[in-house]
């Protein structure tokens, strides 16, 4: 069985205002106050132009922020979207997440963005690493956005408490199915 999830994870309020901005956002709720945007090829789109403004129709106007980090943290990753990371994180933590499962083998990269600037990470597992003693890296950056293992009861680690097992592929948090 496979898994695979490319996606932003935030405050449910903050990822409502990123949503606001780019029309091919699909936002999706999740547990202890989260919500995730899947990274979908539509959305990833919006930011292809580099400047961080969404573009396409419908688009919000928005500030640039300056440049995060030297290089995108993620290969799948334009440059455009990680400066709007830098600029939504000023109002609240925002993650970018990504795993790759197949027969119980993968990998998993995951950053935080917070005060306009790359917080946490990239923090990666590659294939058949053990997780060290703080995590996933996906439990570490959930953890640094506030999710709480016990909340939900019976979780195993964050990944689980804010209800990530709930759709096994990113396309799949799109259509609901």
């Amino acid at each position: 069985m496979s898994y695979e999830l490319q996606a932003l994870i935030g405050p449910a309020e903050l990822v409502a205002v990123a949503a606001a901005e780019v029309p091919a956002a699909r936002p999706r709720p999740l547990a202890q106050g989260l919500a995730l945007i899947p990274a979908t090829p539509e959305f990833l789109a919006a930011f292809r132009g580099g400047d961080g403004t969404p573009s396409g129709p419908g688009a919000a106007s928005a500030p640039a922020a300056s440049r995060a980090v030297g290089t995108a943290p993620f290969d799948w990753f334009p440059d455009g979207l990680e400066r709007r990371l830098a600029a939504w994180s000023k109002a609240a933590p925002i993650a970018c997440v990504e795993a790759d499962y197949f027969g119980g083998t993968g990998t998993q990269r995951a950053a935080v963005w917070a005060d306009g600037r790359l917080d946490l990470g990239p923090v990666a597992s590659g294939e058949f690493e053990p997780f060290p003693a703080e995590g996933s890296p996906i439990s570490q950056v959930l953890r640094r956005l506030g999710a709480r293992v016990g909340e939900g009861g019976g979780d195993r680690d964050e990944f689980d408490a804010v209800g990530l097992g709930v759709h096994r592929a990113t396309a799949s948090w799109v259509s609901g199915g």
